[in-house]
């Protein structure tokens, strides 16, 4: 698979990942994983790729669970560019997917200079509000559950999910080598990997709060190359998903410049882990072209 371990210094510690194809020709990607994730849901995107890529655990998650904050996106941005300086990169397409794309916009607003592209994997524009009587963690569901929960071993924690209606009818080895990355002893005891606080810091900015939404608006003048992949379901499989019509309707209206690419037949996480990886490679061949 051509892969090889990743850190880099940023304040409080380390930034660790994983590189893919780290010599190859080809203009580098940078991944970002969703809010709960790590880095290994971009395994199956690095061995798809011809080209270098470099992803990694986000400050308060997994491998960099132990970093302290802040973890506005700001923040998880500005460890973004701390990494391209370590890994010697110049310039990069950012490829993010669900919080990710809000910290790949975040890079691009705060360091335009190493951004070349972004790929915006179902997510990256503010989400509609929910209901006034729905709290931001239902969102996630078991996804933030878990975070409070420890696991007997590995198998339970796969079986967890196997439960989980947007992964275990779509299991398949890229799903288990993620949840299995995911899994940590903390304490003598097992864990997902997310620190429950900077989930919660990020979790409430996906509304376009602090300028947010004025930097996709920016970015829009200033003809940054974006393209929006998105699954027409959700994250507990249902429909719609995260962006449904109209909301999308509005956003694009607001941003014309941005392309968009529904991908069917897959949900919030298959659009990366499953069926909707090529989609993914296409989107990431797309944009990298000069």
């Amino acid at each position: 698979m051509n892969e090889t371990s990743f850190a880099a210094p940023v304040p409080g510690g380390e930034i660790v990942g994983s590189w893919w194809h780290r010599d190859a020709p080809g203009l580098p990607v940078l991944g970002l994983h969703g809010i709960t994730a790590n880095h290994r849901s971009f395994a199956g995107l690095g061995a798809a790729l011809d080209q270098p890529l470099l992803a990694i655990d986000q400050r308060g998650r997994s491998g960099s669970r132990n970093l302290p904050g802040p973890y506005a996106l700001i923040d998880l941005a500005d460890d973004a560019a701390r990494v391209l300086d370590s890994a010697g990169l110049e310039r990069v397409v950012v490829a993010g997917h669900s919080m990710g794309a809000f910290v790949a916009t975040r890079l691009a607003e705060r360091h335009p200079d190493r951004v070349h592209a972004l790929v915006l994997i179902d997510g990256g524009l503010p989400l509609r509000p929910p209901p006034v009587d729905v709290p931001p963690e239902a969102l996630l569901g078991p996804a933030l559950e878990r975070l409070s929960m420890t696991f007997e071993s590995r198998a339970a924690y796969r079986e967890f999910w196997r439960q989980h209606p947007a992964l275990g009818p779509y299991w398949n080895d890229i799903i288990e080598d993620y949840l299995d990355a995911d899994l940590h002893a903390i304490d003598g005891e097992l864990r997902a990997g997310a620190l429950p606080e900077a989930v919660g810091t990020n979790l409430v900015e996906f509304d376009g709060r602090d300028g947010y939404a004025a930097a996709l608006e920016e970015q829009e003048r200033q003809g940054l190359r974006r393209l929006l992949l998105r699954s027409p379901r959700g994250l507990f499989d249902e429909t719609p998903g995260l962006y449904d019509d109209e909301w999308l309707a509005d956003w694009t209206g607001r941003l014309p410049g941005l392309q968009v690419r529904d991908v069917a037949d897959t949900n919030h996480y298959t659009i990366l882990l499953g069926s909707g990886l090529p989609a993914v490679v296409d989107a990431v061949h797309a944009v990298s072209r000069p």
